[in-house]
């Protein structure tokens, strides 16, 4: 559909020249107002809302940066801020409004993460849904699934507002969004083993059960439907749990009531993972349409001392480089999700149609002890003093905050991904 305006031709044009001094003097006091109390989009890259009847050029790249490794590099400062207002953006999460809750530093929304050996650009929203144009894409997973997804629909909505158009469960845990500029969607699938499970309760056991062998159909099921899956997991797996496996019980996780043998959760995850991905091949590899998929890398907590203490994640600027080494279980996590992914890309070669890459954010995550809500999950918590008993979430991460560099990676993975179909076509 044309432009309405394009049958009407401007009125009077001398008219037009007396009125343009005097629409500039009208309009400069609202310039100030605005760059005073908004500062944060005038530091952003210049952007276009794309509709059906104006679409850009696919972006293009170097060879060099199709092969960027983003996991080696430092957080430096960064003067332009966020692309969006963390107390504005309806999507956000409660727990996550560290600005709107009183957080009064602000210095942590001021870095970068610049790799060593190449460039990761602004993230483009844009670009990016223009990339995802009449596509789907699923966050599936815990909780820092959901982080990453409104962190990435926060900054979408700073160039199109998209439509809450499905909710179900309880705290929001399935939703979707659609971007109608676009023929876009994105939703989210709380998950968070991936595989079928059944999480403790107040009124059942108080511990999960992982049925190893089958993926979880409460996604799984709408999987004809997704162009594009992120899947993030890795904090359940640390809770008490029993594990089974085809018709026995493989062992059990910390339930030292219960006669079943200790099971180390590394090789759960594992095995999670490894039945996730082959869901993934076998239902949508062969298809016409194929799945691109991403597997997140573990997101490392920031706990110092209890987490019902004030100060347990108290910091206020990412660790210098040497100053904190990725270690233990943070390391083994990752290691299971970045070996499992390599293992599923290979028994996949031949699919053409079956992408898969480790959206690898482990270490620039462990970077960034400053990035968490702490205290600040709930609102102005220290309104009526400090209690003996303060409730810090150094887990998840304010928005805006470092988690937007996540999706900074993904946007380039998908620019990679783009540059190798138009190449091969």
């Amino acid at each position: 559909m044309g432009s309405p305006f394009k049958d009407h031709p401007p009125s009077n044009p001398s008219l037009a020249k007396k009125l343009i001094p005097w629409t500039f003097y009208a309009m400069f006091p609202l310039v100030l107002f605005r760059v005073y109390f908004y500062p944060y989009p005038l530091h952003q890259t210049t952007t276009t809302i794309l509709t059906s009847s104006s679409v850009s050029p696919p972006p293009t790249l170097s060879e060099d940066e199709t092969s960027c490794d983003y996991t080696d590099g430092k957080w430096v400062p960064d003067r332009r801020g966020p692309l969006y207002n963390g107390s504005t953006c309806g999507t956000i999460k409660e727990g996550q409004r560290c600005i709107a809750h009183g957080r009064p530093d602000m210095g942590y929304l001021y870095w970068r993460w610049k790799p060593k050996q190449c460039k990761l650009p602004r993230f483009e929203p844009s670009t990016f849904l223009q990339l995802l144009r009449n596509k789907h894409l699923a966050f599936v997973g815990d909780s820092m699934a959901r982080n990453q997804l409104e962190s990435l629909l926060c900054m979408l909505s700073s160039v199109s507002a998209p439509d809450l158009v499905y909710r179900d469960g309880e705290e929001n845990k399935f939703r979707r969004w659609y971007f109608e500029s676009h023929n876009f969607s994105i939703s989210v699938y709380w998950s968070p083993f991936l595989v079928r499970g059944v999480e403790k309760s107040n009124t059942g056991p108080n511990h999960n059960e992982l049925y190893l062998d089958h993926v979880d159909e409460r996604w799984a099921a709408d999987m004809n439907g997704i162009d594009m899956v992120v899947l993030s997991i890795g904090h359940w797996f640390l809770h008490p749990a029993v594990y089974h496996e085809g018709d026995r019980v493989l062992g059990c996780h910390y339930c030292p009531d219960l006669n079943h043998t200790e099971v180390g959760f590394y090789d759960i995850l594992r095995k999670a993972i490894k039945t996730t991905l082959k869901a993934l091949i076998d239902r949508k590899g062969h298809n016409d349409n194929g799945v691109d998929a991403l597997v997140t890398t573990f997101s490392p907590a920031h706990f110092e001392g209890d987490w019902d203490k004030l100060g347990a994640c108290s910091k206020t600027k990412p660790y210098e480089e040497g100053e904190k080494t990725l270690e233990g279980m943070d390391s083994e996590m990752r290691q299971v999700e970045v070996e499992e992914v390599g293992a599923a890309k290979m028994n996949s070669v031949q699919l053409v149609k079956f992408r898969l890459e480790a959206l690898d954010v482990t270490k620039l995550s462990l970077m960034r002890p400053d990035g968490h809500p702490g205290p600040y999950m709930h609102p102005f918590p220290f309104a009526n003093g400090v209690a003996e008993r303060v409730q810090n979430d150094c887990v998840h991460w304010c928005l805006p905050g470092p988690v937007d560099t996540w999706n900074e990676i993904l946007l380039e993975v998908v620019k990679k991904w783009d540059y190798e179909s138009r190449r091969e076509g």
